[in-house]
């Protein structure tokens, strides 16, 4: 096996790769990066056995040939030698070679035969949509996804596919997100899985803010999304997803509407002084009023107050302020809508006229 190409070139595809390589793995061929050269082209392959990233590159194939070689050693070389250098990766006697200018490398190599490919078969259904579509739906919900959580189907993103659009949404049981986008899909029986937790990040890292296409194949047990010249491959999460419109609230008939970084710049200064284990901060709404209170066990106290529009009866509720700036790190517009019943009862939050967007706090007590 003997192949050149240029660094930069090389990197790129490497970063796409090299992110789904786990630092600590159970077996030590998972540590690796699994190159296949033939024809003129360089395939890589990543994965920790749940995903997998495949990517192509066009390269000068001396001699064919595929080996596995450590995933971060082989970066952190490739970036470590000059601008614009030629790298030569050359196999020899089952050690890799690697020169770029004066500096030479050799690493240590695993059998490409032992390499754990998945299967790439395609799946029931295929749909097409912008990258910027799906990047948005992953950036707007994603943060709310449980992690490590024992209900192991809330540690991933829910996907509802329908001939009208895609829903995402994603909760941990103390909020909840979603967003809809509307497009005309040519499927006939709506979908419905949930996709990894490290999965949404991988694709998501992958994913451009542009109009390029990205497609998705999907399964009851797969995904794949095949973006240009990468393709990503993941199994899904096998549970039933909670009834996440249950916890909607209908009957929030009380309406405040605030500047979304008002609202920020005050929950960051009344929290300097909340609990630090519980992050709780109380919300005390009157008509064209809110004020922001929060102490902690050293009995130290912040209190804020804000302009707002709000006609109702006064009410106060308690959430975690985290939870509350996640929500408006997500919103683009300028005003935000909170709606709720009574003070025992969740918050529905979202941008001022955006209807297709949903995002559901908790309250807590305090």
């Amino acid at each position: 096996m003997h192949i050149c190409t240029q660094r930069e070139r090389l990197i790129q595809a490497l970063t796409k790769v090299g992110g789904v390589v786990e630092k600590r793995q159970t077996l030590p061929i998972l540590g690796n990066i699994h190159i296949h050269a033939d024809d003129d082209v360089l395939t890589f392959t990543g994965t920790d056995r749940e995903v997998e990233i495949r990517t192509r590159l066009a390269a000068s194939v001396i001699e064919p040939g595929e080996i596995t070689v450590p995933a971060r050693k082989f970066i952190d070389i490739c970036r470590a030698v000059p601008d614009e250098a030629e790298i030569t990766f050359k196999l020899q006697s089952q050690r890799a070679s690697i020169t770029a200018g004066k500096s030479r490398f050799n690493l240590s190599t695993l059998p490409a035969e032992d390499y754990p490919l998945m299967e790439t078969s395609s799946g029931d259904q295929s749909i097409e949509l912008e990258q910027g579509m799906l990047k948005e739906l992953f950036d707007k919900t994603g943060f709310a996804m449980a992690n490590q959580d024992v209900r192991y189907y809330l540690n991933g993103l829910f996907l509802k596919v329908q001939a009208r659009g895609v829903t995402a949404v994603a909760t941990d049981g103390h909020r909840l997100a979603m967003l809809e986008q509307l497009v005309d899909l040519p499927i006939d029986e709506p979908i419905q899985v949930i996709v990894p937790r490290k999965t949404v990040h991988e694709l998501n890292r992958l994913l451009e803010s542009g109009g390029e296409r990205v497609r998705l194949d999907l399964s009851q047990r797969t995904l794949r999304a095949v973006i240009g010249d990468t393709l990503l491959t993941s199994k899904l999460v096998d549970g039933r997803y909670p009834d996440y419109e249950r916890v909607i609230p209908l009957m929030a008939d009380k309406v405040a509407l605030l500047d979304r970084d008002a609202l920020r710049q005050s929950l960051l200064r009344t929290s300097i002084l909340s609990n630090e284990k519980f992050k709780g901060i109380r919300l005390s709404f009157a008509p064209n009023e809110l004020t922001l209170q929060a102490h902690n066990p050293e009995q130290e106290e912040a209190e804020e107050h804000m302009e707002i529009e709000f006609t109702d009866e006064p009410l106060a509720i308690g959430f975690n302020v985290g939870y509350l700036l996640d929500v408006l790190s997500v919103i683009d517009e300028t005003r935000v809508e909170i709606r709720f019943a009574e003070s025992n009862s969740s918050a529905l939050m979202r941008g001022a006229g955006r209807e297709d967007q949903t995002y559901v706090v908790m309250p807590m007590l305090l």
